[in-house]
């Protein structure tokens, strides 16, 4: 049998300098749209014009507006609950939005060719982890999922551990192949689980707030965390609390109009 090879590089990933973005810089970009002050590049990925989700129960947000640049991390900023949840998933092309125009990469209301430019992660209602499965098992599990039904793929080992993990959590630990879930440090599990949604590392990374864990110094690293992997990839994530360009992002996008109830899942006709 032939064994896949899931390392193969994503297409479409632009390599990215380190650099903070401040609006209020004036435009540096060279000829290929690259700031020469930041090294990030100047065109926006997705454009939002008072966007709005209106679910089968109600309305959970809108209309809302924002830009969201190549390369680097976002922040969007507002309340948790159902409302920036649906946002970040509708930005992710997991929900569409039934008022306003959203543009990504270029297209206009194209959520299938954005559901495809982005993956997801550290929102429950996406991806979720059962808690009595080891890390092994996770790993083998997504490997396999993204793998074509015909080719066979082994049972993970610590190189592929290293491959999904190392590129986020840096020089951070590793969790143990043998440990539970269940068993993980509020940050470990974190870092884990979107290490594994980002398995092909796509063009756009969508995170759920890094204001979700518990310790504010567990919410910095994780932030710190997503700033090295905005060198390669667009992330945009979501924080209640203030957040400065001193952290190394690129943009702070504050966000109205947003339902403050927290969330308690959405029906299946609710998303895409």
């Amino acid at each position: 049998m032939t064994t896949i090879d899931p390392w193969q590089q994503p297409q479409g990933a632009a390599d990215y300098e380190t650099g903070i973005y401040d609006t209020a810089d004036t435009n540096t970009a060279d000829a290929n749209g690259v700031d020469s002050d930041t090294g990030l590049y100047d065109s926006a990925v997705i454009e939002a014009e008072e966007i709005g989700v209106d679910a089968s129960w109600g309305h959970i947000y809108g209309p809302v507006s924002l830009r969201v640049f190549e390369g680097g991390v976002t922040v969007l900023s507002g309340p948790g609950g159902r409302g920036r949840t649906a946002l970040l998933l509708t930005l992710a092309g997991r929900m569409k939005p039934t008022t306003g125009k959203l543009t990504s990469f270029g297209r206009a209301d194209a959520v299938t060719f954005l559901f495809d430019q982005a993956a997801i992660g550290f929102i429950d209602e996406i991806d979720e982890i059962e808690q009595t499965i080891s890390v092994r098992d996770v790993v083998t599990e997504q490997i396999r999922w993204r793998a074509p039904w015909y080719k066979w793929v082994r049972q993970s080992n610590e190189g592929d551990l290293e491959q999904i993990c190392r590129p986020l959590f840096g020089e951070l630990p590793l969790p143990s192949m043998d440990a539970y879930v269940e068993e993980l440090p509020e940050l470990t599990a974190a870092l884990f689980r979107i290490a594994v949604a980002n398995l092909h590392q796509p063009p756009l990374l969508v995170i759920g707030g890094v204001d979700r864990l518990a310790r504010i110094d567990n919410s910095r690293i994780l932030l710190d965390r997503l700033v090295s992997l905005g060198r390669t990839q667009t992330v945009i994530t979501a924080d209640i609390n203030p957040v400065s360009p001193e952290h190394g992002v690129r943009d702070v996008v504050a966000v109205d109009n947003l339902t403050d109830v927290q969330s308690g899942g959405f029906d299946q006709e609710d998303r895409t």
